[in-house]
């Protein structure tokens, strides 16, 4: 039974929870973390994390990119950010940081992305940014917004993109862009490929259940909300918790899964996961995987510096997303997510954290461990 309150006269709302507010719950057995296995697969591509990175600028390069793919995860590039639009994305990137350092003038640094996403995207550059990560045979991956997903991805299939993530702070299975335009339609847009596509986010059954049925590969759940960071909720008030929002998707997995006669379609968290305990239970919850942004902003040779933001932070009218400072970590890619830790906070040793999780409540992988028992705070 769903738990229904009454917020006023004539009014009820759905009691949902937050990742803070679930527990995993231990059982009675546990076993070795050496024989855990965190991999998943998606289509004919294999990961030994369950990671996929925010396809923002300030985690993302097209180096980075490549790290990561050789860590075991997915990078995926914005193929309408700064390496898409700008030959010298040093020089950017350094233009943002003299921005940040802009005490006088708190909105600085808004104004400068703003500015440098004003450029129009080059279809040359996003091209030679996804050759170096194709070069380094890693999987390809890149992010298009709904708006744009119809003009850009044929450059990106010509580029090599073998994993297309579209993706917008919500989005639906027919995204009407203007009179003059023809919506974008998924289901249509998803059968024309011969790629797998990753779309979101979605935040409720019926919405995640619309975009299994166009054939999406996977479904990105939440909207990459992180807070201090995202905004979406004090500027659309739009948001759901993320452990409703992940356990209402699995569900609407299950049912697809039911209604196909065997289909899964990957759930895929994103947002609200700051520490290794959050991307525990986001697994828990039902994710399969998870979208990890600003917990990876600090680490040394981050593109951005330690800056972290979204994509929603370049947006020319209604920005939804500020732009932070990411965790100081000042560790390698590698040890932020494999560790040794020295810090007991869960923001070093990500998916090491993980794999301890399940094998303290006996699990040996991912899909075993959305069977884990949980509670939630009083």
């Amino acid at each position: 039974m769903r738990d229904v309150v009454e917020i006023g006269m004539g009014r009820t709302a759905r009691r949902a929870y937050d990742l803070d507010d679930v527990e995993i719950v231990p059982s009675r057995r546990t076993r070795s973390s050496k024989i855990v296995s965190t991999a998943w697969q998606i289509d004919a591509y294999r990961f030994e994390l369950p990671l996929v990175t925010h396809p923002t600028d300030a985690i993302v390069s097209p180096q980075t990119a490549v790290e990561i793919g050789k860590l075991g995860g997915l990078g995926v590039l914005n193929a309408e950010g700064l390496w898409a639009r700008h030959s010298n994305v040093d020089e950017v990137l350094q233009a943002l940081l003299v921005a940040a350092e802009n005490m006088e003038d708190p909105a600085a640094l808004t104004r400068e992305l703003q500015r440098l996403h004003s450029e129009p995207v080059r279809p040359e550059l996003i091209a030679a940014a996804l050759k170096q990560v194709r070069d380094a045979d890693v999987t390809v991956a890149a992010r298009v917004s709904p708006q744009n997903a119809a003009e850009l991805t044929p450059h990106l299939l010509s580029a090599g993109v073998e994993i297309l993530v579209v993706q917008g702070t919500i989005v639906s299975a027919e995204h009407v862009s203007g009179e003059d335009n023809e919506p974008l339609n998924l289901k249509d847009f998803i059968s024309d490929l011969d790629i797998p596509v990753i779309a979101g986010g979605v935040s409720d059954y019926r919405t995640a259940m619309h975009l299994m049925r166009t054939g999406a590969a996977g479904v990105l759940v939440g909207h990459g909300y992180s807070p201090g960071v995202t905004s979406t909720d004090r500027v659309l008030g739009i948001g759901v918790p993320m452990a409703t929002a992940i356990i209402d998707a699995a569900a609407a997995r299950r049912d697809y899964l039911d209604e196909t006669g065997g289909r899964y379609v990957h759930v895929i968290a994103d947002g609200a996961i700051n520490c290794s305990g959050d991307l525990a239970k986001a697994i828990a919850c039902g994710a399969d995987a998870v979208m990890l942004g600003a917990p990876l902003a600090g680490y040394r040779d981050a593109p951005g510096r330690g800056l972290y933001w979204t994509a929603a932070a370049a947006h020319p009218s209604l920005p939804r997303s500020r732009i932070a400072m990411g965790p100081d970590v000042d560790v390698d890619l590698e040890t932020l997510l494999y560790g040794p830790s020295f810090e007991p906070d869960g923001r070093i040793n990500l998916f090491g954290a993980l794999r301890r999780a399940m094998a303290k409540t006996g699990y040996s992988d991912l899909k075993e461990f959305q069977k884990v028992g949980l509670t939630v705070r009083a």
